[in-house]
């Protein structure tokens, strides 16, 4: 053990290992595999978590005869938690492939995502029994991949010897072709995906027009779901608008829980900067405007949002200056150009997809946009509505806002409707490939 100390020490640098780790001298608990240590406060646990965690465990499963895991909790969450007795293991644990920053703890909640993040705990408090399959959609850069790992990290985290397997659409495609090409792979393939008690699937609208692929996920779901393991599943769409995936697969999609994660609103995306301020080494002083500023100028994706803190933080810094106002737009400038151009391009390609509709339909744009309900005005305002969303993927929320601030379900159901009719009425499917066209057309110019 004293040589996997300074083995450790030596992978994060003394001064690090003394600043962290040094004052931790009792273990707070020691069950089923996982052992929880104390620290002192909610910023070392957070520095913890975020660059150390997984160097971690990878040391204690390389050197640990046992299976084990490690958590990180504050003095006050110790206060709260009652110790369980220690728990013999009964069989052997394979690692899973986790992000293990990825917590509840560390997933800011607000409006835009309270509903997902309640029913995500419950299911990872009752994992096949609550919700399965649990369908999480919504736009990217909104959270869903945290979400569903923090799904896992929760169990792991409560039960070590759980066999949890993480995996994107495109790698489980990859895995299959793999399989197809190579002799004696499809015992190997059934021993990673099958032996398992929890199957979490990120951007399951990659396997569109992957056929085969989809057979084999068809299988693989139906032999989970039978044995009841849980499945959670992300996608940037509800599962009927989910294009080119057999409906077999959407309908079993359905059948179980899906929950939509929207775009957060001024004061959970400052709630998010506030947070991700927390896992920086020093103490950053960045005034409310600032925070203020920042977040109304990313709205739609958070990964992009906080992107831009760190780079601020970062560049003040690098160069040991004071955040101001100034040093934002210093720092922030090329971004924030960039943003500017291309939104100012997108409202006026936004506005070219109404006009043209309003003129193949012959109504005004006034009305197009407006509040007006009979069927002359609403099923241009839904085609309008469906191809903004093809075209250009923005949020159901956004698009709601160029149509009067209709609301997010409001467009959802909208777009739901054009494509299903599609399918079927040869008048609409003309309508739609003529201002295509014509959109095209103006764009190329």
């Amino acid at each position: 053990m004293a040589y996997n100390i300074k083995r450790f020490r030596k992978i994060i640098q003394w001064r690090n290992y003394n600043e962290l780790f040094h004052p931790l001298t009792s273990t707070h608990k020691y069950n089923n595999g996982l052992i929880t240590l104390v620290v002192a406060n909610d910023f070392l646990k957070n520095r913890i978590n975020k660059l150390y965690i997984s160097k971690i465990n990878e040391l204690a499963l390389k050197y640990s005869k046992d299976p084990v895991r490690f958590k990180f909790i504050t003095e006050d969450e110790s206060a709260k938690d009652n110790d369980v007795p220690e728990r013999k293991l009964s069989f052997d644990y394979r690692k899973g492939n986790l992000n293990q920053t990825y917590s509840f703890d560390s997933f800011v909640v607000g409006k835009s995502n309270m509903f997902a993040f309640r029913m995500a705990m419950k299911v990872a408090d009752q994992p096949g029994a609550v919700a399965n399959p649990f369908y999480l959609f919504g736009d990217v850069g909104l959270g869903k991949t945290h979400l569903m790992q923090a799904i896992g990290n929760y169990i792991l985290d409560n039960d070590v010897t759980k066999r949890i397997l993480y995996v994107k659409a495109d790698n489980f495609i990859e895995d299959f072709v793999s399989l197809l090409s190579m002799k004696g792979k499809n015992e190997e393939f059934n021993n990673k995906y099958r032996d398992i008690d929890v199957l979490l699937v990120d951007d399951i609208q990659i396997m569109a027009n992957a056929s085969k692929t989809q057979m084999e996920f068809f299988k693989l779901f139906d032999y989970l779901y039978l044995n009841n393991k849980q499945i959670v599943i992300t996608s940037d769409k509800p599962a009927s608008q989910l294009k080119n995936i057999m409906p077999r697969l959407t309908s079993r999609f359905e059948a179980g829980l899906s929950v939509d994660i929207q775009v957060p609103d001024l004061e959970h995306r400052i709630s998010i900067l506030k947070r991700k301020m927390v896992t920086f080494d020093d103490e950053i002083a960045i005034s409310d405007n600032i925070l203020n500023f920042i977040a109304k100028q990313f709205t739609a994706n958070i990964r992009e949002l906080e992107g831009a803190l760190i780079r601020l933080i970062t560049y003040a810094q690098t160069f040991n200056l004071e955040i101001t106002m100034d040093l934002v737009h210093e720092a922030l400038g090329t971004i924030l150009k960039v943003r500017q151009t291309s939104e100012s391009l997108n409202d006026n390609n936004y506005n070219k997809i109404q006009s043209l509709v309003a003129d193949y339909f012959q109504i005004t744009l006034e009305d197009l946009i407006g509040k007006k309900r009979h069927a002359k005005y609403t099923l241009p305002r839904h085609i309008a509505m469906y191809l903004i969303k093809s075209k250009y993927n923005i949020p159901y929320k956004t698009i709601g806002s160029l149509f009067n601030d209709r609301d997010h379900s409001t467009v959802l159901s909208a777009c739901d409707k054009i494509e299903r009719e599609l399918k079927v009425d040869k008048t609409l499917k003309f309508a739609i490939d003529t201002i295509n066209k014509k959109l095209n057309s103006n764009l190329s110019r």
